[in-house]
């Protein structure tokens, strides 16, 4: 019989008096001296950060924690209204609605940039060269540019210049903060419209400068979330919209079948 593969994990053990988190004590070395960003990090990439990995890293996390009301949000709202008892699962529904369009295309974007230059390699070729490749690469199989434009931001999302000031500060603005900004220009030359790079994508790009591969990117976007929809949640008691909103579509989507 062929031997099962060993079961482990080197994230954290714990006995009856002490835990430790990747060689780290929880008591004595992580609570109260690791701030929240850090331990982030430390999951991530199994170490703590330095200065300037914890400034960068914090920017790209904070940027995604809260944006009103969303989808997202609002779906933590609606399941809360229906089942208050349930906090978890408010905050779940909201996660479950991060994909392609809300928060979760940051992976779809570290993904197209990692495609053209992989982690770890350099651009093979003039990097405007390599953006008309991606470019014309997608709008052939008329799929969506991801990390480029957004419905709401116009004509540029104020948040990735502002996450792109801190990588040049912090010596992350590499290949792949170059490549986003690149397939910006040529699809709004091509196309004839600003598509300025958004939030998603500055935040596909600085993470491939950290070197995270593109199919873990989505975790970032949803552990901000997370916190954000907290913050709906707690405003949902104090100050409840939910089930006014609820009403008022009922009304409005019935309306035109309901007698006089």
């Amino acid at each position: 019989m062929k031997r099962k593969s060993e079961i482990r994990t080197d994230i954290a053990w714990a006995t009856p008096s002490k835990i430790s988190i990747h060689g780290l004590d929880l008591c004595e070395e992580i609570i109260g001296k690791v701030d929240l960003g850090r331990m982030t990090f430390l999951q991530v990439f199994r170490r703590l950060p330095d200065q300037r990995e914890a400034r960068m890293f914090d920017a790209m996390m904070v940027v995604l924690v809260e944006h009103g009301i969303t989808p997202s949000s609002l779906a933590t709202r609606m399941t809360l209204c229906g089942a208050p008892e349930a906090v978890q699962a408010a905050i779940a529904a909201g996660l479950l609605g991060l994909g392609s369009v809300f928060a979760g295309s940051l992976d779809n974007a570290a993904r197209m940039l990692q495609s053209a230059i992989p982690l770890g390699g350099g651009p093979e070729g003039d990097m405007r060269e390599i953006a008309e490749r991606l470019v014309d690469d997608y709008r052939t199989r008329k799929e969506p540019i991801p990390g480029i434009g957004h419905p709401f931001h116009k004509p540029i999302d104020p948040r990735a210049p502002a996450l792109f000031a801190v990588a040049e500060e912090t010596e992350y603005s590499g290949h792949y903060v170059t490549l986003i900004n690149e397939v910006s220009a040529v699809a709004t030359a091509q196309l004839g419209r600003p598509l300025p790079v958004n939030v998603t994508g500055a935040m596909g790009a600085i993470a491939s400068e950290f070197g995270l591969a593109w199919n873990t990117c989505r975790g970032l976007a949803v552990a901000a979330r997370a916190i954000g929809l907290v913050g709906h949640v707690l405003e949902e008691f104090r100050n409840p919209m939910a089930e006014e909103i609820y009403f008022r579509i009922e009304d409005e989507a019935t309306r035109h079948a309901r007698p006089e």
